[in-house]
């Protein structure tokens, strides 16, 4: 990092009532340096505050500022994710000006003589506008086209105007339904990448430039400069595509509950639903505004316990037949159901029961748009997502294929017409949206309620008859939180050194470690048992939280539809007991 020649008037105060130790002293002058060049009055106080406690000799305090101060938060395949706070390991103005430079190097860079363009979104988390206004100023004065979003809107619509304005890249200010204080920061590339998000070498070589800026350009240095505001029209375009993916006004329809969890979801949603024929749905009123506080919820994220209790309530209130939920920036949508078994009188079905309906619609529409019954295309999910999408895209004599987790890698599936993965997201809309977009995707859920309804039949019997056409695929996962990242390495390491010869008393038939690639795929950190009975269980840690994450995956066939649920319910309880023994 480049040293100020003097610490600035804000800047943490030095003569501390006691000494330091060597590393700390060094923190701390890492730590005034940074202040110095901070624009946030917030975050440069909570340094000096900090700086403070760690002279004073506050243990929990040094270990605080080494945190912060010891290590950079990671650019990658996902950008930046993670705590709003000061120093380079939290997401700030500082980490997020260095992160604009370094991208808008990377396309100066990428395309010599021309002028690139990027378009920039933002959610409604707190410090997103920030972050956006500040990007868009130093890719401007870079020399870079910047175009900002008119308000606050779903990620999906960044992802869309990357490519309705052909623009070399986009930026979205969000951390999706991480926890409050978190924010992030998504790219996608333009021109020959169609607007999906970067993958390596792109990651790399954006993180070089970063890395090049913070260490020799002051961000008070940086240059600024006027950005352009993208007209409404964009948002009309992404509103009327997205109606279209109903193909028609229903004429009958279920009764449907929404909300936005507190995100930035229900206005473009609404507008999407108008136009495409639906009957407003009734709201979860506490829920349906932009908050960055997330008042309802601890953890806003649809599939966390007890995030959607309020629309469970909402829906017993006024009887709904659906529960449409979207994540804080509408790129995941949740679907419920009534179940007179479940203690709330609704279930929430699981990533891959959603994703399986919609792929089975999408194969359907590809038989019925070339005239003749046959299909063409593909349907791609990730590694860790249901078989069952493979099972669909055989009987449809369409093409599979099975990429690594995240949807930079999904979008990128040749000749796409439907991708999902089992964490709630969906891409219905390869020609419009190369990401998941979970407003189009409830467009398209609705639509296939809406033809159940038209029929007598509900979303519970289509998944029966899912069941009884391509055998029940039945999915669980664990997910090992951790407080001490090095325990996700041991376990990892320890499978691979001691490979299990049965789990759960179900024979291994073989196991693909994916470390150094594995056919089409990159090397990634993930293990592949595959038992001889044809279940699967894939085990890698988490890429955005302290996770291990292990993912099971059954196939029933025989008997009736009870009958297979029963078996497939009964093999997933043997993997899960087995797989916790052996993480243990």
């Amino acid at each position: 990092m480049p040293q100020p020649d003097a610490p600035s008037p804000d800047s943490p105060s030095s003569g501390s009532p006691s000494t330091p130790s060597v590393d700390d002293a060094r923190r701390i002058d890492l730590a005034r340096a940074w202040a110095a060049q901070d624009p946030d009055p917030e975050t440069r106080v909570e340094l000096d505050e900090l700086v403070a406690r760690v002279q004073s000799g506050d243990a929990a305090a040094s270990a605080d500022l080494a945190d912060r101060f010891d290590q950079r938060l990671a650019f990658g395949t996902a950008g930046l994710r993670g705590e709003i706070a000061a120093g380079p390991n939290r997401m700030n103005r500082v980490l997020v000006s260095q992160a604009a430079a370094g991208l808008g190097a990377f396309l100066l860079e990428r395309a010599p003589g021309t002028t690139p363009s990027v378009v920039i979104g933002y959610d409604g988390r707190r410090n997103s506008a920030v972050f956006a206004r500040d990007s868009a100023e130093i890719l401007a004065g870079a020399g870079i086209r910047a175009i900002l979003l008119p308000r606050l809107l779903p990620t999906p619509v960044l992802a869309f105007a990357v490519r309705h304005l052909d623009v070399s890249a986009g930026i979205m200010v969000t951390a999706s339904h991480n926890p409050p204080n978190d924010n992030g920061y998504k790219v996608y590339l333009g021109g020959p990448d169609h607007g999906s998000q970067i993958v390596s070498p792109s990651d790399a070589e954006i993180a070089a430039h970063i890395a090049g800026v913070a260490a020799t350009t002051l961000v008070t240095d940086l240059p600024r400069g006027e950005f352009e505001t993208a007209e409404e029209s964009l948002v009309e375009a992404y509103v009327h595509a997205t109606a279209l993916e109903a193909g028609y006004a229903p004429p009958v329809q279920p009764s449907v509950v929404y909300t936005a969890m507190h995100g930035v979801g229900w206005e473009t949603t609404a507008r999407v639903l108008s136009a495409a024929g639906f009957d407003a749905p009734a709201l979860v009123e506490q829920q349906i505004e932009p908050d960055a506080a997330f008042p309802t919820v601890s953890f806003p994220n649809p599939e966390e316990p007890g995030a959607m209790d309020l629309a469970f309530a909402r829906a017993r209130e006024v009887g709904a037949e659906l529960i449409v939920a979207n994540d804080p920036d509408a790129d995941r949508l949740a679907i419920a159901i009534p179940d007179a078994g479940a203690a709330d009188g609704y279930r929430r079905l699981t990533g891959n029961e959603v994703g399986l309906l919609l792929g089975w619609r999408a194969a359907r529409k590809a038989a019925d748009d070339t005239g003749d019954g046959a299909s063409d295309g593909t349907l791609a999910c990730s590694i860790v997502s249901s078989p069952g999408l493979e099972a669909i895209a055989k009987a449809y004599d369409l093409d599979f294929e099975a990429t690594l987790t995240g949807f930079k890698w999904i979008s990128r599936a040749p000749n796409l017409v439907f991708g999902f993965e089992e964490a709630l997201g969906y891409l219905v809309n390869p020609g419009t949206v190369r990401d998941k977009d979970g407003i189009s995707a409830a467009v398209a859920f609705l639509s296939l309620a809406a033809d159940l309804h038209a029929t007598g039949r509900t979303v519970a019997d289509h998944l029966d008859e899912f069941v009884e056409r391509f055998g029940c695929h039945a999915s669980g996962q664990i997910s090992l939180r951790v407080t001490d990242l090095s325990r996700i390495g041991a376990i990892m390491s320890r499978l691979r050194a001691e490979p299990p010869a049965s789990v759960g008393g179900i024979a291994v038939d073989r196991i693909e470690d994916l470390s150094d690639g594995f056919g089409s795929l990159a090397p990634s950190d993930v293990l592949r048992i595959i038992l001889v009975d044809g279940s699967r269980i894939m085990v890698r840690p988490s890429g955005t939280e302290p996770k291990l994450k292990i993912y099971l995956d059954v196939v029933s066939h025989e008997g009736s539809v009870a009958e297979r649920r029963a078996a497939a319910s009964d093999t997933l309880s043997k993997l899960e007991a087995g797989m916790r023994e052996l993480t243990a």
